[in-house]
């Protein structure tokens, strides 16, 4: 038996969400695309890249939507980071 991942309740979750009519295909896209790359899931965000590209969104769209997931990741780390010395009162 092969498992795959329509195997699993949280594939009928993307998809459900997904269907969700308040995004559009692209934003949609996109918020897939910051979650892919803030997980560090290749196979996954190759997909969202060729995804994203193919609903319309231009290439230096797609770049700048990057820099803005790896800025607000880095300023959350940062966040973490600051609340850890608070919490050691260092």
């Amino acid at each position: 038996m092969i498992t795959t991942h329509d195997d699993f309740a949280a594939s009928k979750l993307v998809d459900h969400a997904h269907a969700a009519d308040h995004l559009t295909d692209r934003e949609k896209q996109l918020v897939g695309l910051a979650v892919s790359l803030t997980r560090g899931c290749v196979q996954c965000t190759g997909a969202r890249i060729r995804r994203a590209l193919e609903s319309g969104i231009s290439h230096d769209s797609v770049i700048q939507a990057i820099d803005v997931a790896a800025a607000v990741n880095a300023a959350v780390t940062t966040a973490v980071a600051l609340q850890g010395f608070e919490k050691e009162e260092l």
